[in-house]
């Protein structure tokens, strides 16, 4: 789930980024995307991402499901899930166990719910790549070079007004391309959604951290 963390925020958190000499057309599409989620009350999606080494062999696919209405999510991936309602975070490993533990807007992973945030305010610098056809190519480079990515690059759905598509290159040279499909903008997802209800799972061992 690490790498997917990396990956949405290529998907939610774009549009408040750096205030720094960056390509003026490319922040103007960012901030539009950004405008856009801010009124959306509840986005459901289905995910998947393909790995490939440097020399562009397949490593693996990954499929899933996210759900988020403001600082909360949920994401299933295979059994596994994840459930955050803003201030805990439930991670399922679907069978024996659960970790629980406070969302630390501090700690530098890279999680859903700092993505609707100014977390990220300085972190790239970007440019537009290209407008043609149906998408917007937009290259970013973090500014930490600390980062465990090197560049990304997201494709911005003209129709919709959000990223549904993104490439990225790892600091190994590994790339992941990750795309959204099956994308309601008008889900009504009930608060009891992204909570934990151990009742609904007998038997699981609760681990706080």
């Amino acid at each position: 789930m690490k790498k997917f963390y990396l990956l949405l925020t290529v998907f939610l958190g774009l549009g408040i980024i750096s205030q720094a000499q960056n390509d003026a057309n490319a922040k103007k599409i960012l901030d539009g995307v950004s405008a856009k989620l801010k009124t959306l009350k509840g986005v459901t999606a289905n995910f998947s991402y393909t790995t490939r080494d440097k020399k562009n062999v397949k490593k693996g696919s990954v499929n899933g499901l996210i759900s988020f209405k403001g600082q909360q999510y949920y994401i299933k991936q295979g059994s596994t899930e994840i459930f955050c309602n803003g201030t805990k975070t439930w991670n399922y490993n679907g069978e024996s166990e659960v970790t629980v533990s406070d969302v630390d807007n501090d700690n530098k992973t890279l999680t859903p719910q700092k993505l609707l945030s100014n977390f990220y305010d300085k972190d790239f610098t970007y440019k537009l790549v290209s407008s043609a056809g149906a998408f917007s190519e937009i290259q970013m480079i973090p500014v930490d070079s600390k980062k465990n990515f090197k560049q990304v690059n997201v494709f911005v759905d003209k129709s919709k007004n959000m990223i549904t598509k993104a490439h990225i290159l790892d600091k190994s040279d590994n790339t992941i391309d990750f795309s959204l499909s099956n994308i309601n903008t008008n889900a009504s997802l009930p608060d009891n959604k992204f909570v934990f209800d151990a009742a609904k799972h007998p038997g699981v061992e609760v681990i706080t951290n």
